[in-house]
Protein backbone atom coordinates (compact mmCIF):
# COMPACT_ATOMS: atom_id res chain seq x y z
CA UNK A 1 0.00 0.00 0.00
CA UNK A 2 1.28 3.46 -0.92
CA UNK A 3 1.52 5.77 2.07
CA UNK A 4 0.30 9.34 2.02
CA UNK A 5 3.88 10.53 2.51
CA UNK A 6 5.10 8.93 -0.70
CA UNK A 7 2.34 10.38 -2.90
CA UNK A 8 3.96 13.84 -3.25
CA UNK A 9 7.28 12.17 -4.13
CA UNK A 10 5.63 10.06 -6.83
CA UNK A 11 3.91 13.13 -8.25
CA UNK A 12 7.20 15.04 -8.31
CA UNK A 13 8.99 12.22 -10.10
CA UNK A 14 6.21 12.03 -12.66
CA UNK A 15 6.52 15.74 -13.31
CA UNK A 16 10.28 15.43 -13.81
CA UNK A 17 9.73 12.56 -16.25
CA UNK A 18 7.18 14.56 -18.23
CA UNK A 19 9.51 17.56 -18.40
CA UNK A 20 12.35 15.37 -19.61
CA UNK A 21 10.21 13.90 -22.35
CA UNK A 22 9.14 17.35 -23.46
CA UNK A 23 12.71 18.65 -23.56
CA UNK A 24 13.73 15.63 -25.64
CA UNK A 25 11.06 16.22 -28.29
CA UNK A 26 12.54 16.03 -31.79
CA UNK A 27 13.45 19.19 -33.65
CA UNK A 28 11.26 20.28 -36.51
CA UNK A 29 12.65 19.18 -39.89
CA UNK A 30 12.11 22.73 -41.15
CA UNK A 31 15.33 24.72 -41.02
CA UNK A 32 14.65 27.48 -43.56
CA UNK A 33 11.76 29.78 -44.38
CA UNK A 34 10.87 33.19 -45.73
CA UNK A 35 9.15 35.20 -43.03
CA UNK A 36 5.43 35.52 -43.65
CA UNK A 37 5.48 39.05 -42.22
CA UNK A 38 7.83 41.99 -41.93
CA UNK A 39 8.50 44.18 -38.93
CA UNK A 40 5.68 46.62 -39.67
CA UNK A 41 8.35 49.32 -39.53
CA UNK A 42 9.95 48.90 -42.91
CA UNK A 43 13.53 47.65 -42.58
CA UNK A 44 13.72 48.57 -38.89
CA UNK A 45 13.91 45.37 -36.84
CA UNK A 46 15.81 46.90 -33.96
CA UNK A 47 19.09 45.51 -35.31
CA UNK A 48 20.23 41.95 -35.87
CA UNK A 49 18.96 40.77 -32.49
CA UNK A 50 15.47 42.02 -33.28
CA UNK A 51 15.52 40.41 -36.72
CA UNK A 52 16.64 37.11 -35.22
CA UNK A 53 13.83 37.32 -32.67
CA UNK A 54 11.35 37.97 -35.48
CA UNK A 55 12.45 34.72 -37.14
CA UNK A 56 12.40 32.89 -33.80
CA UNK A 57 8.87 34.05 -32.96
CA UNK A 58 7.50 33.00 -36.35
CA UNK A 59 9.24 29.63 -36.05
CA UNK A 60 7.79 29.07 -32.59
CA UNK A 61 4.29 29.83 -33.87
CA UNK A 62 4.86 27.23 -36.60
CA UNK A 63 6.06 24.55 -34.16
CA UNK A 64 9.77 24.92 -34.95
CA UNK A 65 10.79 26.82 -31.85
CA UNK A 66 13.09 24.02 -30.66
CA UNK A 67 15.67 25.34 -33.12
CA UNK A 68 17.70 28.56 -32.86
CA UNK A 69 16.90 30.90 -35.75
CA UNK A 70 18.84 33.73 -37.35
CA UNK A 71 17.88 36.18 -40.08
CA UNK A 72 20.03 36.16 -43.20
CA UNK A 73 21.26 39.73 -42.83
CA UNK A 74 24.60 41.47 -43.04
CA UNK A 75 25.59 44.65 -41.23
CA UNK A 76 28.21 47.26 -42.08
CA UNK A 77 31.10 48.32 -39.83
CA UNK A 78 30.43 51.17 -37.41
CA UNK A 79 33.37 52.66 -35.57
CA UNK A 80 35.20 49.84 -33.79
CA UNK A 81 32.33 47.42 -34.44
CA UNK A 82 33.22 45.19 -37.40
CA UNK A 83 30.90 44.28 -40.23
CA UNK A 84 28.85 41.09 -39.96
CA UNK A 85 28.47 38.79 -42.97
CA UNK A 86 25.15 37.02 -43.43
CA UNK A 87 26.82 33.81 -44.60
CA UNK A 88 28.68 33.50 -41.31
CA UNK A 89 25.66 33.63 -39.01
CA UNK A 90 23.31 30.96 -40.38
CA UNK A 91 24.98 27.73 -39.32
CA UNK A 92 26.40 25.09 -41.66
CA UNK A 93 23.31 23.43 -43.15
CA UNK A 94 21.70 21.48 -44.59
CA UNK A 95 18.53 23.56 -44.72
CA UNK A 96 15.05 22.30 -45.54
CA UNK A 97 11.80 24.17 -46.12
CA UNK A 98 8.46 23.46 -44.46
CA UNK A 99 7.83 20.59 -46.90
CA UNK A 100 11.18 18.98 -46.23
CA UNK A 101 12.71 20.01 -49.54
CA UNK A 102 16.44 20.72 -49.38
CA UNK A 103 17.34 24.34 -50.12
CA UNK A 104 21.08 23.82 -49.78
CA UNK A 105 23.38 21.37 -48.04
CA UNK A 106 26.09 23.84 -47.08
CA UNK A 107 27.00 27.53 -46.99
CA UNK A 108 29.00 27.17 -50.20
CA UNK A 109 26.13 25.42 -51.97
CA UNK A 110 23.71 28.08 -50.76
CA UNK A 111 25.89 30.75 -52.38
CA UNK A 112 26.48 28.65 -55.47
CA UNK A 113 24.00 26.26 -57.05
CA UNK A 114 21.13 26.07 -54.57
CA UNK A 115 17.51 24.96 -54.81
CA UNK A 116 15.97 28.27 -53.80
CA UNK A 117 13.14 29.48 -56.04
CA UNK A 118 9.51 30.57 -55.83
CA UNK A 119 8.20 27.05 -55.21
CA UNK A 120 10.75 26.19 -52.53
CA UNK A 121 11.19 29.55 -50.74
CA UNK A 122 8.14 28.88 -48.58
CA UNK A 123 6.98 30.70 -45.47
CA UNK A 124 7.12 29.11 -42.03
CA UNK A 125 3.52 28.08 -42.70
CA UNK A 126 4.49 26.20 -45.85
CA UNK A 127 2.89 28.79 -48.11
CA UNK A 128 4.22 30.08 -51.43
CA UNK A 129 5.25 33.74 -51.37
CA UNK A 130 4.01 36.13 -54.02
CA UNK A 131 6.53 36.71 -56.78
CA UNK A 132 6.86 38.72 -59.95
CA UNK A 133 3.55 38.53 -61.87
CA UNK A 134 1.49 38.13 -58.70
CA UNK A 135 -0.55 40.90 -57.10
CA UNK A 136 1.07 42.27 -55.09
CA UNK A 137 4.60 41.34 -56.06
CA UNK A 138 6.55 40.63 -52.84
CA UNK A 139 9.70 38.96 -54.11
CA UNK A 140 12.17 41.46 -52.58
CA UNK A 141 13.74 39.90 -49.47
CA UNK A 142 15.98 42.04 -47.24
CA UNK A 143 19.62 40.88 -47.03
CA UNK A 144 22.08 43.80 -47.09
CA UNK A 145 24.51 41.38 -48.72
CA UNK A 146 26.65 40.70 -51.76
CA UNK A 147 26.04 37.58 -53.90
CA UNK A 148 28.67 35.86 -51.75
CA UNK A 149 26.81 36.72 -48.56
CA UNK A 150 29.22 39.43 -47.45
CA UNK A 151 28.39 42.80 -45.89
CA UNK A 152 27.49 45.93 -47.84
CA UNK A 153 26.81 49.52 -46.80
CA UNK A 154 23.13 49.28 -47.81
CA UNK A 155 21.57 47.94 -44.60
CA UNK A 156 19.13 50.69 -43.51
CA UNK A 157 21.46 51.72 -40.70
CA UNK A 158 22.08 48.10 -39.79
CA UNK A 159 18.37 47.31 -39.64
CA UNK A 160 17.47 50.07 -37.21
CA UNK A 161 16.04 52.66 -39.64
CA UNK A 162 12.68 53.00 -41.35
CA UNK A 163 13.56 56.42 -42.80
CA UNK A 164 16.97 57.17 -44.28
CA UNK A 165 19.16 54.92 -46.38
CA UNK A 166 18.45 51.82 -48.44
CA UNK A 167 18.99 48.08 -48.29
CA UNK A 168 20.11 45.39 -50.69
CA UNK A 169 17.40 42.84 -51.42
CA UNK A 170 17.27 39.54 -53.28
CA UNK A 171 14.52 37.95 -55.36
CA UNK A 172 13.19 34.76 -53.79
CA UNK A 173 11.56 33.80 -57.11
CA UNK A 174 14.82 34.33 -59.05
CA UNK A 175 13.10 36.59 -61.61
CA UNK A 176 13.30 40.29 -62.43
CA UNK A 177 13.06 42.83 -65.23
CA UNK A 178 15.58 40.98 -67.41
CA UNK A 179 17.75 37.88 -67.60
CA UNK A 180 20.77 39.42 -65.86
CA UNK A 181 22.48 37.77 -62.90
CA UNK A 182 21.31 40.42 -60.41
CA UNK A 183 17.68 40.06 -61.54
CA UNK A 184 17.90 36.34 -60.83
CA UNK A 185 19.84 36.65 -57.59
CA UNK A 186 18.18 35.34 -54.43
CA UNK A 187 20.25 37.59 -52.15
CA UNK A 188 21.68 40.57 -54.10
CA UNK A 189 19.38 41.94 -56.78
CA UNK A 190 19.18 45.68 -56.12
CA UNK A 191 18.89 48.39 -53.49
CA UNK A 192 15.57 49.65 -52.18
CA UNK A 193 14.52 53.26 -52.70
CA UNK A 194 14.36 53.87 -48.96
CA UNK A 195 13.78 51.97 -45.71
CA UNK A 196 10.10 52.59 -44.98
CA UNK A 197 7.25 50.24 -45.81
CA UNK A 198 6.07 52.35 -48.74
CA UNK A 199 9.49 52.31 -50.36
CA UNK A 200 9.88 48.57 -49.88
CA UNK A 201 6.48 47.92 -51.43
CA UNK A 202 7.22 50.21 -54.37
CA UNK A 203 9.99 47.95 -55.68
CA UNK A 204 8.19 44.67 -55.03
CA UNK A 205 8.77 43.85 -51.38
CA UNK A 206 7.12 43.61 -47.99
CA UNK A 207 10.06 43.83 -45.59
CA UNK A 208 10.45 40.06 -45.33
CA UNK A 209 13.48 38.03 -44.25
CA UNK A 210 15.18 34.76 -45.01
CA UNK A 211 15.28 32.78 -41.76
CA UNK A 212 17.76 29.94 -41.19
CA UNK A 213 18.09 27.47 -38.32
CA UNK A 214 21.65 27.62 -37.02
CA UNK A 215 21.44 24.30 -35.14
Amino acid sequence: MTSRKTLPLIAALALVAMTACTSMSPKSPMSFFVSSTGSGRGADFGGLAGADQHCQSLAEAAGAGQRRWHAYLSTSAVGDTPAVNARERIGSGPWRNAKGEVIANSVDELHGTNNLNKLTALTEKGEVNNGRGDTPNQHDILTGSTPEGMATEATCNNWTSSTNGSAIVGHHDRTGLDESAPAKSWNASHATRACNDEALVSTGGAGRLYCFAVD
